[in-house]
């Protein structure tokens, strides 16, 4: 059962990847919160926060948010000197000390319970000299921005942090090659950062034949009444699709038990809806050449796409699930490359009222497509003023693409890997 919309009114939630030295996702950062003031632990604040928490750890299930993987929470100050109960407990994150706390006495005390009681702690955006260096001793992890600081600050930070052999160093905001190397050579642990999570290379999104007829394929398969005849043709021409497709029939989450002989009874035995799934998927890795993380990014925005069309804060949405699954997705492609929406649907037989969607945000799907984007903003610490729908649907388009990423883990190359054992070669 999803979650009353009602608790739903405020909050923001975002969600960005850990890399360890060797290019795995370790860990994901969540982030709950309803403004860009949440630094002040307001009451209204704390509320809608708690309010995200219980529906992410009871009704979701942070697992199924995170991969398993663990979980950084940037929590308001209310929470780490138990002035708001943690409605969870000390095995399932890390508490981070958000930018902005002030550390006084109560932050103090509060940090020494948590850690006392087996909570796993953080400190963000550390500083050398700052007055978080009390902290030290209480904390497992420490973030240092790799941005606004300059060498010397990071190399006297680094320094610092090494003389308690328990810390782990995060080199936090990597948004540039130098940083990146910067840090693999300081020892850094961890890595969270856009470079590894964007493409730092010039490149383009000219369509190859190949390319084209996939998308041709989604197209299809977004109409609101599927033509099957149609389908089977166009994946029937694409014999790299077709191999795919006929693979995905061994797939034991299908279950099935007996043999296909054709492309058109593999579409049958897997559905349309799986179909949609997998095309999507090997399109957009091919189209991209995105790795997991940069394709479930897409995945979670057309997924959110989908849901919020079935949402009354949308009107007029209703039964256009599916092509906004697919305008979501054409808008992520075109953020990530930071193209124009012209640029990606160009020759794709998308209709009328879809393409005024993604171009101008008309009508019921743009605003899905307006607000979708805006909530998925890289930056989450933002404030869009969303629809009290969005949270759970976010929340659920996690859990749901985390479930379908886990299916293709083998299939998506890690660039991410590519670039750190790169820097340490």
């Amino acid at each position: 059962m999803e979650p009353s919309t009602e608790m739903f009114t405020t909050a923001h939630v975002g969600r960005q990847p850990i890399y360890d030295r060797d290019g795995a996702v370790v860990a994901y950062e969540l982030l709950f919160r309803a403004g860009t003031d949440a630094s002040t632990a307001a009451r209204t604040d704390d509320h809608a926060t708690a309010r995200v928490l219980v529906a992410a750890f009871t009704e979701f299930g942070l697992d199924e948010l995170t991969g398993g993987k663990v979980c950084f929470l940037n929590v308001t100050k209310a929470f780490l000197t138990g002035t708001t109960p943690l409605p969870f407990d000390y095995s399932q994150a890390v508490l981070e000390v958000q930018a902005g706390v002030e550390v006084d006495d109560p932050l103090v005390a509060g940090l020494t319970v948590l850690s006392e009681r087996g909570f796993t702690l953080a400190i963000d955006n550390f500083v050398y000299g700052g007055p978080r260096e009390v902290l030290l001793p209480l904390v497992s992890y420490v973030k240092i921005d790799m941005l606004a600081a300059d060498e010397a600050g990071v190399r006297a930070c680094v320094e610092l942090c090494r003389r308690y052999a328990h810390l782990q160093l995060v080199a936090v905001r990597l948004e540039s090659p130098e940083s990146l190397r910067l840090a693999f050579e300081l020892g850094f642990d961890l890595f969270q950062g856009h470079i590894l999570g964007r493409p730092h290379v010039d490149t383009t999104i000219a369509l190859t034949p190949g390319r084209l007829a996939r998308l041709r394929v989604l197209a299809a398969l977004a109409a609101d009444d599927v033509d099957l005849d149609e389908v089977v043709s166009l994946v029937g021409q694409d014999a790299g699709l077709s191999m795919r497709v006929l693979r995905a029939t061994n797939a034991a989450t299908f279950g099935l038990t007996r043999t296909v002989t054709s492309v058109r009874e593999a579409i049958v035995a897997i559905g349309l809806n799986r179909l949609r799934q997998w095309v999507t998927l090997m399109l957009v890795s091919d189209l991209t050449t995105a790795d997991h993380e940069q394709l479930a990014r897409m995945l979670v925005r057309a997924r959110l796409c989908q849901l919020l069309a079935a949402s009354p804060d949308f009107p007029g949405a209703e039964g256009q699930g599916d092509a906004a699954y697919l305008g979501g997705l054409l808008s992520a492609v075109a953020d990530h490359f930071a193209r124009s929406i012209d640029e990606v649907v160009a020759g794709l037989p998308l209709a009328p009222q879809l393409r005024d969607a993604l171009r101008s945000g008309a009508g019921p799907l743009g605003a899905i497509l307006v607000a979708a984007r805006a909530y998925t903003d890289p930056d989450p610490y933002n404030d869009h003023g969303e629809p009290g729908a969005i949270v759970a649907a976010y929340l659920s388009a996690l859990r749901w693409t985390n479930g379908i990423m886990s299916e293709l883990a083998t299939e998506i190359p890690d660039r991410a890997e590519q670039r750190l054992h790169a820097l340490a070669g």
